[in-house]
């Protein structure tokens, strides 16, 4: 196979991690035959230093002329006044507009060997392995709002959301409970918000007309925040407004006892020549400005969200299963970086992890 992969390492740590998954990305090239181009695009902070955008337009081409987009993260404090007229979070929002990307899927799936790197007790997350889907591009992110001004002191957001926007990431989030365990848990505040009343209807009728094989089961946002917690191994897919996933989302980060080792992939309506979906790819930590150049920052849900390019952009099962058996393979053998050192064999840094993760790979392959 030959594959065009826009790689945006963006802030902070950003550079650090996505240069590690471009070397996995590079030895499953090697491995297993295909030829895979990397064009590299600014967005964020460092965007906005050097062309004043937080998204230029040659990055918005070099995306939608690629089959997948890796990006690292985005952010700084030197970025960091919420009323600045430019900031880096536009570009994040502002890609994921221009690819029409609708649905975002962090799975959560305990490593055996990490069992004690959560504060939460072990047997409480033996068997996790969850999916969560969360909606982009509606809800409160991008309703009508208003800014306060000094005159009135009064700021509003606004959560708006269409049958279309509800119906479609219901559909992609049941064709994934299909093909796992069947069960399907729809978050919402339907006691409160209309916005969620109409949630809750339309997935609803969506199920019990298109999915009646997959368990169907309404939860409210604050009653699944205590759930991740105290019984996060009874989920299977999670299905979440855009506001609602982006917090229970950091929340379940933390039964993998990190945030460095989740991956993320945000997929849209439009294919790639491959048939696949034009996805964007990233670690669902922020830059971590405060150890960006120290060459400690984990690069392990960066290289996890390229082993999810692989399989939902470039349609590579083996080769995603490779790379995803080979991080497990590292970390059995007890290798960590500092984020998840306790009870290390070895602590390494962002490089020396990466370089790790392929001499597994090519162990596995030989």
């Amino acid at each position: 196979m030959k594959a065009i992969i826009a790689v945006l390492p963006g802030d902070g740590i950003g550079p650090e991690v996505t240069a590690e998954a471009v070397q996995v990305l590079e030895a499953v090239g090697h491995r297993f035959g295909h030829r895979f181009q990397f064009g590299y695009g600014l967005l964020g902070g460092c965007a906005i230093d050097a062309t004043g955008s937080p998204l230029p337009p040659e990055t918005v081409l070099l995306c939608q002329g690629s089959d997948a987009v890796l990006l690292g993260a985005v952010g700084g404090p030197q970025w960091d006044d919420p009323m600045a007229a430019v900031r880096p979070e536009q570009g994040l929002l502002g890609i994921r507009k221009a690819l029409g990307l609708y649905a975002n899927l962090r799975p959560v799936k305990l490593a055996p060997a990490l069992l004690h790197a959560s504060t939460i007790k072990p047997e409480t997350l033996a068997g996790v392995d969850l999916l969560v889907v969360r909606e982009l591009t509606g809800g409160v992110y991008f309703g009508p709002r208003q800014e306060a001004t000094p005159e009135d002191e009064v700021a509003y957001d606004t959560m708006l959301y269409s049958r279309p926007e509800i119906e479609r990431v219901t559909r992609l989030a049941a064709q994934a409970a299909r093909g796992r365990r069947g069960q399907l848990a729809s978050v919402d505040k339907a006691n409160v918000l209309a916005s969620s009343r109409l949630w809750r209807r339309v997935v609803t009728e969506l199920m019990r007309a298109e999915f009646p094989d997959v368990t169907l089961e309404h939860v409210l946002v604050d009653a699944m925040a205590m759930h991740l917690i105290r019984r996060p191994a009874a989920y299977d897919v999670v299905l979440a407004e855009n506001l609602f996933g982006d917090i229970l989302t950091d929340e379940a980060s933390m039964l993998a006892g990190s945030m460095g080792l989740l991956p993320s992939a945000s997929l849209g309506e439009e294919l790639n020549p491959h048939g696949q979906p034009r996805g964007l790819y990233e670690p669902i930590h922020g830059s971590a400005p405060d150890i960006a150049g120290k060459g400690v920052a984990n690069p392990l849900a960066t290289i996890l969200s390229a082993a999810m390019l692989l399989r939902h952009s470039l349609g590579l099962e083996a080769e995603a299963q490779a790379v995803e058996a080979a991080v497990d393979a590292v970390l059995a053998a007890g290798l960590r970086t500092p984020d998840i050192a306790d009870g290390a064999v070895e602590v390494l840094g962002t490089a020396a992890m990466g370089a790790a993760v392929v001499r597994a790979l090519d162990s596995a392959l030989t």
